[in-house]
C-alpha cells in the first residue's frame, strides 16, 4: 500500500474538492513575506538595472537630444534609444502601431520614455537619467475630452454604435424627456508591486524575461518583434504578481522589452523595476468618461428610448480604448431593458498616458451611465430610484433583449434584489433616515440600492480559449501548468481543485507551477473574469484525457466492464478491489501508458460582429446588488459608509472562501474609484497626483462600519462552466455605485429631493460639497 494515500482510504471526500473553501495557496507566503515576487529573485550574477528618461512636455516635437552626461555619468553602462531597438519600435496589443516602445521624433504625454539607461546599480540609472539634455519644439496639446467634440475631434480607434429600435423617435414622442452630462473619473490600479522585468540572456540568441504580466503570450511576442526573432527564441515566465487588475494586461510589453534588448545587447542579465512616481506617469490608467444621455419616459417612470454618447479620454495611442469603450456601450444597459435605445463610443485621442484595461474594463462606465438616467427619471417623477429600477429590470420572457440584440437567457436580478431588500430592511431604513434627516441640520444620511448585471467573456471572441498541460508522475503526485496567471485572486488553487476532483486525489498531490510560454503557448490575458472558466475547463480536459487512459488499462488488465471502474478518494475501485491512486498509476507507467496530458477549451456560443453591433458576445451574465448607507456632513462634505450590504452570486462556487475575498475586496476598490481616487492633471498635461502622498486609494478606514457580504446558495450556472460556477472577478467592482447613489441621496436631502443632485464621480469630499451648494441654490431659485 502506498505510504501517500493509507491514511485518506476511508476518506468521504478528498481535501481540496470543488465547491470547498480552501486557503489562496500562497495565502501563508504573502502574510510572512515568504511569496516571490521577481524583485525577491535571486539576480544572475552581472545582473544591470534599467530606468526611463521621460519627456517633461505633453506634446512636442523633439529637437535634439544630448545624452553625453548620461553616458559618462558614475556607473552607466549603456542607454538605450529608439534607433537602438533592432526589430520594431511599437508595442501596439491591437497592431495599430501607434504605441512606440521610445519615443522617435515626438513625444505626446508627458512622462513618454525616450530613452533607457542601464547601469551596475537602480540608484545610479536613475540618477542618470536627470542628466539629458532634450530641447523641444511645443506644440498645442489636448489634454481633457470634456469640450471636445465627438464627431469631429481625433479619435483612437473607430468608434461603435448599437442600437435596437428608433430611439430618437420614441425619445421625441414620449410623455417626458430629459437630457444631461455626466463626468465619471478615471483610476489608476496602484498595485503593491509595480511593473518589473528581468531579462536573462541564453544561448542561440533565445532569452528568457520574467515579467509581472497578465499576459505572457503577449509579453512574448512584444519582445520578439523588437527583437526581431520568432516568438521561439523568447520565453516569458510569471508566478505571481503583487496586483494587476488589467494594468498589467498589456503595459508590461514596454519594459520587458527594454529589458529584453539591453539583456541581448549586453550579455547580460537586465532588470527594470520602475519607481512609484514613473509608473504612475508612464502607465496607463482607467478611462475616464463623458457621458451625454438624453431619455424619453412616461409618467410612471417606465423608461421608452434613450440615446448615449461615451466619450472617453484615451490617450495619445489606441492600447485596448477599443474594446474598453465597445464595452461601455455593452453594459450602459447594467440590469435594465432599454425598449428603443442608441449608444455611441467616442475613444478620444488626448495628449496623456494611454489608457488601458481596469478591473469591469469600461464596464462599470457603461452602467454608472445607466444608473445616472434611472436617478434622473426617479427624481424627475418623485419616487424612490428603487422603485424605478424595478419598474425597469430586464424580463424573463419578455423584455430580455439586449441593446446588442443577445437575449437575457438566465436574468435572476428580480430574486437577488428581493432578497437584498428584505434582508437589508430597506424599506424600513428608507423611513428611519428621512426622519432622521428632517431632525438633523448639519448630518445628512443617504441610502441607496443597485443592482449589477455583468457580461462575461472577452467580446473579442478568439481571446475565449485555453490551453492547460498535467503531468501524472509515477508516485502519483501531478503538475498542473496553464495559461492564467496569478495576481492574488486565487485562481491557482481553484484549478489545483478542478484537477484534484477529477483524480480524486488530495490537493497537496496537486503542483502549482509558474505560467510560462515554454509549456501552455498562445494563451489569453488573464482578464474579463473569465481565467477560472477558460483554464479550469482546459485543467479538467487534460486531467480527463489521462483518467480515460487509467480507466481503460485498468479495464483491459483486470478484465472489468468500464462502467466497475470508479475513482474513489485517493484510490480507484477496480470490480471488487480497490487500488491507491499511486500504485495504479505506477502499474499504467510499467504498461506504457501517457501519463501526460495537454488540455484546450474554447468557450461555445459566443460570436460578435461589430460593424453590424449584433452578436452573442456573452457567455453568461453574473449578477450581484448592494445596500449601502452614508453619512454626510454638509458643511465640508466629508461623509462615512455606514452600513453596506452585499448579495451576489457566483453560480456553484468552486471556492466561496476565495468569492467571498474577491467580492469584498472589489466593492471596497470600486469605492476608492467612485470617492476618494483623483487623477488630476494640470493645464500643461502634468499628472499631479501620482504618488501615495497625492492620489487617495481607500483604507482600511475607510471600509463601511457595517459590512455584510452574502454569497446566494441557490443560483448555479445557466450554461455548463467549470461545474457550473460563474466568474467573480469583475463583477463585484460595480456593487459600489450603491455607495456613490447613497451619497446622492443625502445630497438631494437639502432640497428635499426635488432635485437630481447629478453627483458626478470621484465623489470626492469636495465634489459633494459643492453638489450640496448648488442644489440650496436651486432650492431657492
Amino acid at each position: 500500500m502506498n505510504k501517500h494515500t493509507s491514511p485518506n482510504l476511508k476518506a468521504a471526500r478528498i481535501a481540496g474538492a470543488v465547491h470547498t473553501d480552501q486557503r489562496h495557496d500562497s495565502a501563508h507566503k504573502h502574510v510572512t513575506g515568504e511569496a516571490v515576487y521577481i524583485d525577491d529573485m535571486p539576480e544572475p550574477e552581472g545582473t544591470l538595472h534599467g530606468a526611463l528618461g521621460l519627456s517633461t512636455v505633453a506634446h512636442a516635437t523633439i529637437r535634439g537630444i544630448d545624452l553625453s552626461a548620461v553616458k559618462t555619468a558614475p556607473g552607466v553602462i549603456d542607454v538605450l534609444t529608439a534607433a537602438d531597438v533592432p526589430g520594431e519600435n511599437d508595442i501596439s496589443p491591437t497592431g495599430r502601431h501607434d504605441e512606440p516602445i521610445l519615443a522617435e521624433g515626438k513625444v505626446q504625454f508627458f512622462g513618454q520614455p525616450i530613452f533607457c539607461v542601464i547601469a551596475a546599480t537602480r540608484e545610479a540609472a536613475r540618477r542618470a537619467c536627470r542628466l539629458a539634455k532634450i530641447e523641444y519644439d511645443e506644440l498645442p496639446a489636448v489634454i481633457d475630452v470634456w469640450d471636445l467634440d465627438p464627431t469631429e475631434d481625433k479619435l483612437v480607434t473607430p468608434p461603435l454604435t448599437l442600437k435596437r429600435g428608433d430611439a430618437a423617435g420614441t425619445i421625441a414622442v414620449a410623455p417626458r424627456r430629459l437630457k444631461g452630462r455626466m463626468r465619471v473619473g478615471g483610476q489608476d490600479h496602484f498595485y503593491l508591486e509595480g511593473h518589473i522585468s528581468l531579462a536573462v540572456p541564453g544561448e542561440d540568441g533565445d532569452v528568457t524575461v520574467h515579467c509581472s504580466t497578465q499576459h505572457p503570450s503577449e509579453v512574448q511576442h512584444m519582445v520578439a518583434h523588437a527583437l526581431g526573432v520568432p516568438s521561439h527564441a523568447v520565453t516569458v515566465e510569471i508566478r505571481r504578481m503583487g496586483g494587476g487588475f488589467g494594468g498589467k494586461e498589456t503595459q508590461g510589453n514596454q519594459f520587458a522589452a527594454l529589458a529584453a534588448i539591453s539583456a541581448k545587447r549586453l550579455g547580460r542579465a537586465v532588470k527594470i523595476r520602475l519607481d512609484r512616481d514613473d509608473d504612475m506617469l508612464a502607465t496607463g490608467k482607467r478611462h475616464d468618461f463623458v457621458i451625454d444621455y438624453e431619455v424619453g419616459f412616461d409618467d410612471d417612470g417606465r423608461i421608452l428610448g434613450v440615446d448615449y454618447v461615451y466619450a472617453a479620454r484615451c490617450g495619445f495611442s489606441s492600447d485596448l480604448s477599443g474594446p474598453v469603450t465597445d464595452r461601455a456601450l455593452f453594459h450602459c444597459d447594467n440590469a435594465y431593458f432599454w425598449p428603443a435605445i442608441r449608444a455611441k463610443s467616442a475613444p478620444l485621442y488626448t495628449n496623456t498616458v494611454s489608457n488601458t484595461a481596469f478591473r469591469g474594463f469600461g464596464g462599470p462606465q457603461g452602467m454608472i451611465g445607466a444608473e445616472r438616467v434611472i436617478d434622473e427619471v426617479a427624481f424627475a417623477t418623485g419616487k424612490d430610484p428603487l422603485e424605478i429600477r424595478k419598474l425597469n429590470f430586464y424580463g424573463t420572457r419578455e423584455r430580455n433583449v439586449t441593446p446588442y440584440h443577445q437575449t437575457v437567457e438566465d436574468n435572476i436580478i428580480h430574486r437577488i434584489v428581493a432578497e437584498l431588500e428584505e434582508s437589508s430592511n430597506y424599506t424600513r431604513r428608507r423611513r428611519e433616515i428621512a426622519a432622521f434627516n428632517a431632525n438633523s441640520r448639519i448630518v445628512k444620511r443617504g441610502l441607496a440600492l443597485t443592482p449589477v448585471k455583468f457580461g462575461i467573456s472577452f467580446t473579442a471572441t478568439h481571446y475565449n480559449q485555453a490551453g492547460a498541460l498535467v503531468h501524472v508522475y509515477t508516485d502519483g503526485s501531478v503538475h498542473l501548468n496553464h495559461g492564467g496567471t496569478e495576481m492574488g485572486q486565487g485562481l491557482y488553487v481553484k484549478v489545483a481543485q478542478v484537477v484534484a476532483e477529477e483524480f480524486q486525489i488530495d490537493i497537496d498531490r496537486v503542483k502549482i507551477t509558474a505560467t510560462t510560454t515554454a509549456k501552455v503557448p498562445n494563451t489569453s490575458a488573464t482578464a474579463a473574469s473569465s481565467g477560472s472558466d477558460l483554464n479550469g475547463m482546459a485543467a479538467q480536459n487534460a486531467a480527463r484525457q489521462i483518467r480515460r487512459r487509467l480507466t481503460d488499462f485498468a479495464a483491459d488488465k483486470y478484465s472489468v466492464p468500464v462502467d466497475q471502474i470508479e475513482f474513489l478518494p485517493n484510490r480507484v475501485r477496480v470490480g471488487n478491489q480497490e487500488i491507491p491512486f499511486p500504485d495504479l498509476v505506477k502499474q499504467a507507467y510499467m504498461a506504457r501508458i501517457q501519463l501526460s496530458a495537454a488540455g484546450f477549451y474554447k468557450t461555445p456560443k459566443i460570436h460578435w460582429n461589430r460593424d453590424k453591433g449584433e452578436g452573442h458576445p456573452f457567455y453568461y451574465f453574473a449578477y450581484g446588488a448592494s445596500c449601502s448607507e452614508v453619512s454626510v456632513d454638509t458643511l465640508t462634505g466629508e461623509y462615512v459608509v455606514e452600513r453596506t450590504d452585499i448579495l451576489h452570486e457566483t453560480g456553484r462556487s468552486l471556492n466561496r472562501a476565495i468569492d467571498l475575498g474577491q467580492v469584498e475586496g472589489g466593492f471596497i476598490q470600486g469605492i476608492g474609484w467612485l470617492t476618494t481616487e483623483e487623477l488630476w492633471w494640470d493645464g500643461k498635461g502634468r499628472l499631479r497626483t501620482h504618488a501615495p502622498s497625492t492620489y487617495k486609494i481607500p483604507l482600511a478606514s475607510d471600509r463601511p462600519k457595517i459590512f455584510n457580504v452574502t454569497l446566494a446558495d441557490w443560483p448555479e450556472a445557466h450554461e455548463p462552466t467549470i461545474h457550473r460556477s460563474k466568474a467573480v472577478g469583475e463583477p463585484p467592482f460595480m456593487l459600489a455605485m450603491s455607495v456613490l447613489h447613497a451619497l446622492s441621496d443625502a445630497v438631494a436631502s437639502v432640497a428635499d429631493h426635488r432635485v437630481c443632485p447629478r453627483l458626478d464621480a470621484p465623489a470626492t469630499p469636495e465634489r459633494v460639497l459643492m453638489a450640496i451648494e448648488r442644489l440650496r441654490a436651486e432650492a431657492k431659485a
